[in-house]
């Protein structure tokens, strides 16, 4: 009886794809325990038990960031080791990068690599040798921090260009199936005014041909060719149809967001938001000017959850004879109380609402107010307003 090899060979790709994942956990395991056998020796005592926990507590260093690098300080302090501490302290940079806290975290690490271990042998007599013990600690506690916030601002570097290439694709490819749709809406008009015209006049000769020949076979090709002509028409009508469905001439397949649906948009933002809107509803603008503007309220809500978690938002839609439209959102500053999400951003939203106003011959302002706050401003003048009537 044979046992077929497909289970183990899962089973040893699932052990292998495990074990590259759990090498950044136990690698530093490692090296601190043999850090705390090369400072402590093997023999048994207080040095080397707290050196020895604390190399262990680096298992649980990303679950536990705060309660694993309390756990290493003893190890500092008594045991003289310097690699579990350091890398505890990395770890919390890496994923607290509270600037407070990891001033606390340091301060900590410093004294406890300052301190001689028992306490009663601190002296200042020499205070050459004094000065190069607090700069050695300054600089280990400081060491794992730079490298912590350096390794967090690269991930979110790295992440944010990931976004904007991914960005970059999904508008090439929208820009190649737009010119696409518009070749087609352009091709389906072209087919419709020249050959519809043609078959019309087929048809109106054929009309002509069945009313004056007294040819009964002449008459009765006529009326076929007449029949026939106003079967292709409504095919090239249903054609035509299909054409400009696929293309950039039907509104409803591929909908875009226009002024009217900025209500709907705040109210599922899920923020406070007073919302004024004081512009004409009848009036005829371009629908690039209304897209843009709602474009603009939602990358400022966008912001405002990103960086002013819990802050009021008032946002204001303006129309004036004359200077065109104005959108203005402005909100307060952060509350305190409401956690922030800590998303990544580096203000390109801003700028590619920037860049569509100036295409529309129009202007973006967005800056910080006195109170805390934000203030984005977009206006659009009235030439890029189709002309009525």
């Amino acid at each position: 009886m044979s046992v077929s090899p497909r289970p183990a060979r899962r089973f040893a790709a699932a052990r292998a794809g495990r074990l590259p994942a759990a090498l950044p956990v136990v690698v530093p395991v490692l090296f601190a325990a043999m850090d705390a056998l090369l400072v402590n020796g093997t023999g048994l005592g207080l040095e080397l038990g707290v050196s020895l926990l604390a190399a262990v507590a680096l298992l649980w260093r990303r679950r536990f960031p705060l309660t694993v690098f309390a756990a290493t300080l003893p190890g500092i302090y008594i045991g003289y080791i310097w690699f579990a501490p350091m890398v505890a302290l990395y770890t919390i940079a890496v994923r607290r990068p509270d600037r407070r806290l990891l001033v606390v975290c340091g301060v900590l690490l410093a004294t406890a690599h300052f301190l001689p271990y028992p306490i009663s042998d601190l002296s200042f007599d020499d205070r050459r040798e004094t000065a190069l013990f607090l700069v050695d600690a300054l600089v280990t506690a400081a060491t794992p921090i730079a490298v912590g916030l350096l390794t967090r601002t690269r991930r979110e570097l790295a992440a944010r260009l990931d976004e904007l290439t991914r960005s970059r694709a999904r508008e090439d490819r929208l820009l190649s199936d737009q010119v696409l749709a518009t070749e087609r809406a352009r091709l389906a008009r072209e087919m419709h005014d020249v050959v519809a015209h043609q078959v019309s006049l087929i048809s109106l000769q054929a009309g002509a041909v069945q009313i004056s020949t007294a040819d009964n076979e002449a008459r009765a090709g006529a009326r076929t060719i007449r029949e026939l002509s106003v079967r292709t028409l409504d095919e090239l009508r249903h054609m035509v149809g299909i054409l400009r469905a696929a293309g950039a001439d039907t509104e409803e397949l591929t909908p875009q967001p226009r002024l009217a649906d900025l209500p709907r948009l705040i109210e599922l933002s899920a923020l406070n938001v007073d919302f004024e809107d004081t512009s004409d509803r009848g009036a005829e603008r371009s629908e690039a000017v209304e897209r843009a503007a709602f474009r603009t309220v939602q990358e400022a809500l966008t912001n405002v959850r990103k960086h002013a978690p819990g802050a009021w938002v008032r946002v204001r839609v303006t129309e004036e004879a004359g200077r065109g439209l104005r959108v203005e959102i402005r909100n307060g500053p952060a509350d305190a109380a409401v956690p922030a999400p800590e998303l990544p951003g580096g203000g390109h939203g801003l700028v590619g609402l920037r860049e569509r106003a100036q295409s529309l011959s129009g202007t973006l302002t967005a800056h910080g107010t006195a109170d805390g706050g934000f203030l984005v401003r977009a206006e659009f003048p009235a030439a890029e307003f189709p002309a009525a009537g």
